[in-house]
């Protein structure tokens, strides 16, 4: 299995001072760290996943001002969240031909993280940003393979599951 991971990192890119940003936000990931993580992710999950013969993540970084911006547009809330996930499979679109469809990479879907929500949330639940942001990348995954959380149970499931996927990279929440 195959797994692209296309990582736009407006955040740490687009920041006007380098130095500042990774002063207050230290540790930024590199993109083949993001590509082990969901190569490793999506290898226990075979069975949430379409027979392809590789597959596709777009994941971008941003701020809070992005993220309240594209929350407010897709969800009518204006307000800055942590993570938000659209998913390319809950697309109703006409089904390839298995020739066709076994042929190329499937897209996934985006992920779109605010770094600056991630280390508010690292630093008030006592844990890096590093392990913040492979939290929010789970979710975000779990999201884009059609788990949701409705209810309390589905909730608790969704947070196992994101439990275990951390734990398969080595890290670990500070609870």
């Amino acid at each position: 299995m195959e797994v692209e991971v296309t990582v736009q990192d407006y955040f740490f890119s687009a920041s006007e001072s380098q130095s500042d940003v990774t002063e207050q936000y230290p540790n930024p990931i590199p993109t083949e760290t993001w590509e082990s993580w969901f190569y490793q992710w999506l290898d226990t999950m075979t069975s949430d996943l379409p027979p392809a013969p590789s597959y596709e993540i777009s994941l971008r970084l941003t701020d809070d001002t992005e993220i309240k911006s594209i929350n407010g547009y897709y969800r009518n809330k204006n307000q800055p969240t942590d993570v938000l996930a659209f998913a390319a499979l809950e697309v109703d679109a006409p089904a390839l031909p298995p020739e066709i469809q076994m042929s190329m990479p499937l897209y996934l879907g985006d992920i779109v993280i605010s770094v600056e929500t991630a280390y508010r949330q690292a630093m008030s639940q006592g844990h890096s940003l590093k392990t913040e942001l492979a939290w929010l990348a789970s979710h975000g995954l779990l999201h884009l393979l059609g788990w949701d959380h409705p209810d309390e149970a589905s909730l608790m499931r969704m947070l196992n599951q994101q439990e275990a996927l951390l734990d398969l990279v080595n890290l670990t929440l500070q609870v």
